[in-house]
Formats: structure tokens, sequence, C-alpha cells
């Protein structure tokens, strides 16, 4: 069983062109507070916000093989997690490095993207 502490972050996407507009909806007609991204990280662009107690990140999808759209929760025990997912032969996905966070992505056998993250020191 995996220890699941809150949801993080929910990842949304819109086409290269439209993302400075979907930047003025969530700013200026949702209200949402625009914070740090660590854009050097990423291969592609995007925003990150505050909502609630939770973030929405908002990325560019070009055609890819595969969606990046994805809902990240917090666990208590991210290696715990991807044992476990491994065990029982789930397709794990190794996400980019981010300072102060362990984590990593899997697909559900419905072809959904999920992340799991353990915040670190």
């Amino acid at each position: 069983m995996i220890d699941f502490i809150r949801a993080d972050h929910i990842h949304i996407c819109v086409p290269p062109e439209r993302l400075e507009e979907a930047r003025q909806f969530y700013t200026g007609i949702i209200g949402l507070q625009l914070i740090g991204r660590p854009d050097k990280i990423f291969g592609n662009a995007g925003y990150w916000f505050d909502i609630g107690n939770i973030q929405l990140h908002i990325g560019v999808e070009p055609s890819l093989p595969r969606s990046i759209r994805h809902t990240a929760f917090e666990v208590a025990d991210v290696e715990a997690a991807r044992h476990l997912l491994q065990k029982n032969n789930v397709e794990i996905l190794e996400e980019p490095k981010i300072p102060g966070r362990n984590r990593f992505a899997f697909i559900d056998p419905f072809g959904n993207r999920m992340e799991l993250l353990q915040m670190i020191d």
C-alpha cells in the first residue's frame, strides 16, 4: 500500500502558441498567483501557479507519443511506492530532477500518467 499525504499539483497542457494566453487567463481572469518554475530543468515552456494548497502546472504539448498531463501526489516513502509498482509490473517513467523532491511517474493500466513525489531536504 502507498501512504499518500496530499495532492501536490495538477499538470495541464496547452498548444505552444497559446501558452501566453493561458498565463493571462489563469492570472488575469482566474486570479491565480504565478510562482517560480525551474525552467532550466524542463525541455519545454510553462508556468506554475498556486491554487489553494496545491499547484497548477501548465506546460505546452505539441504532438508527443504520450501525454505529459498528470496529477502528482506527495507520498511518505517514494522508494517504497516505486518498489510496490515495479513488483506489480507497472510501467515506471523517470522524471527530471527537481531540487527538494524525489519523484517518478507511472502509467496506470488505462494509460493515465501519475506522478509520486517525496519532499527531501
